[in-house]
């Protein structure tokens, strides 16, 4: 499994905006192969942020891997031979300031004949840097414990390679030495120096250990371990992030395109990093992201818990106790009417629909929503396969229409799994019933046939016109009171009139609600969905 992992806003995002001491603008990125299983792990640049490499393409290349990569890297350019997974790298820019290394370098070191015995699979088991084009000999960067090079005991990181079963690289580019390594056949003998001034260039933390993974609750991700020897005797130590599952967002096909069906990105509660993980084929990322899935799910009571203390310890009316609360990529407009998706959080209240970035873990960020709808005016539209009819990998989407005093405002919002997408739409459904048997009326000032009126509509007892008194204690005096069964049509202009007909023998009221009256036509689609609902006619 390759894993990319992309910061999507800083300066780690494939691209550098030139302030980093040394470093020549836009070609800033680090390369870090696990070898635990035989994996490569880099840091790519961000899509949503311009993070793609300058004039490289990007593929793959090794067992179980077609094609190859090219991928920048610092100091020269390094290229993994044999690993599964890995990537063959073309020659990029030398960082200014850099020593100029040559094979005088390594003083009174001996040169040596090493001979390896490549395995079935997984090749020599090094990596490679360098290259006449970047001023350095083609150095070993690292050995991959397990895999041939290992097992020679023969061969250190810093290793300069002279020839390759007579093949003289000491004048070679890198593409030149990638291409001697690859065609050298089973039996490999390599003509090696070592050079130990450019240990130190190799001695750079992992990648995963610079990984900024903030935001995750209750603690952030610790690290342990790092590689601090150049000897394939020490390689045994391996770097890792823990990184808690808590409210993380998986997805598949959402930031980077996966012709291939083997991506799987897992997004920080923060919104602000992604994890790409690259794997062996379709199969084998359907069994990681089910995996990771249902992990993140069995996290979410934890999740509720937490917050419904946060906010319950605040002691202000205007909490509502949470529901439900998820990532979804919402389906966003771009210019030219193209679209995309954008991973949001929502989260269902007792009474409203709220959007968010990024999960909101304290009261500030709680109170400070991107979107906030009422529950009681949103409707459910469609919930389903994106296209006419269900078919392998299509989008599993759900949309809203809520009643705004500006109009209809719709959403799109995609699920990941037939799992998220029942569970939303049972609680978007059960949350807008619940809404309307706890919130039972709605009431709002308007206008009957040049009479300043109030128009009430109940949950229970249906619709209430009344004349309020002209003073203060005056009380009000009911014009009209009908039952939602007595109502034959409702309908409005969608600027300001509603129109109601309960078969009366004041025929078609038109209501002048001064605003739009969409609201009011959701809430009372609501109010009669959530009675259909309890009696029993819809399941």
């Amino acid at each position: 499994m390759e894993y990319n992992i992309s910061h999507l806003p800083g300066a780690w995002n494939g691209v550098t905006n030139g302030t980093e001491p040394g470093t020549a603008a836009g070609n800033s990125n680090r390369s870090y192969n696990q070898n635990s299983n035989h994996s490569a792990l880099r840091r790519t640049g961000s899509p949503g942020n311009g993070g793609t490499n300058r004039g490289q393409t990007d593929t793959s290349s090794g067992v179980n891997s077609p094609g190859s990569g090219r991928v920048p890297h610092d100091n020269g350019t390094v290229s993994d031979l044999g690993i599964p997974g890995s990537s063959f790298s073309s020659a990029g820019p030398v960082r200014s300031g850099e020593p100029n290394i040559s094979l005088e370098s390594g003083g009174s070191e001996m040169v040596r004949k090493v001979r390896v015995l490549k395995q079935e699979s997984g090749g020599l088991g090094i990596s490679i840097k360098g290259g006449q084009e970047n001023r350095m000999p083609i150095l070993i960067s690292k050995i991959f414990p397990g895999l041939a090079a290992d097992h020679s005991r023969a061969l250190r990181v810093g290793d300069a390679i002279l020839s390759v079963n007579g093949n003289d690289l000491r004048e070679a580019t890198h593409d030149q030495a990638v291409q001697a390594l690859k065609k050298a056949g089973k039996e490999v003998t390599l003509e090696v120096k070592y050079i130990k001034e450019v240990s130190p260039l190799f001695k750079k933390p992992s990648l995963v250990a610079d990984l900024p993974w903030d935001g995750v609750r209750p603690q952030s991700p610790s690290l342990s371990g790092s590689e601090d020897s150049v000897s394939p005797k020490h390689m045994g130590t391996k770097d890792k992030k823990v990184i808690s599952l808590k409210m993380c967002y998986i997805s598949r096909n959402l930031t980077i395109p996966d012709l291939e069906s083997r991506l799987i990105e897992l997004h920080s509660p923060d919104g602000r990093n992604t994890v790409v993980l690259r794997c062996k084929d379709s199969a084998a990322a359907h069994s990681w992201f089910t995996a990771i899935h249902t992990n993140i799910a069995a996290l979410l009571p934890q999740v509720l818990a937490e917050l419904n203390s946060m906010l319950g310890s605040s002691n202000t009316s205007s909490n509502r106790e949470v529901r439900h609360i998820g990532w979804l990529a919402e389906q966003i407009k771009l210019d030219g009417g193209r679209h995309q998706y954008k991973p949001v959080v929502m989260a269902l209240t007792e009474k409203d629909i709220l959007l968010y970035d990024s999960m909101p873990w304290t009261r500030e960020a709680w109170a400070s929503p991107n979107l906030s709808h009422p529950l009681l005016a949103t409707r459910l539209v469609h919930s389903g396969s994106a296209r006419s009819s269900p078919a392998l990998g299509s989008e599993l989407t759900f949309a809203t229409r809520t009643g705004t005093r500006q109009g209809i405002e719709g959403h799109l919002f995609r699920a990941e799994t037939h799992w998220d997408l029942s569970t939303w739409t049972r609680m978007m459904v059960q949350g807008c019933h619940s809404a309307a048997e706890l919130i039972k009326e709605v009431s709002m000032a308007c206008t009957l046939n040049e009479q300043d009126v109030r128009l009430t509509v109940h949950y229970e007892n249906g619709f209430t016109i009344a004349k309020e008194g002209a003073g203060p204690g005056s009380g009000s005096t009911v014009l009209y009171r009908y039952p939602f069964e007595k109502l034959k049509m409702s309908g409005d202009d969608g600027i300001r009139n509603l129109y109601l007909d309960f078969g009366g023998p004041e025929g078609e009221m038109a209501l002048d609600l001064h605003s739009g009256p969409k609201p009011v036509v959701f809430v009372v689609h609501s109010f009669l969905s959530a009675k259909v609902t309890r009696m029993g006619l819809l399941a």
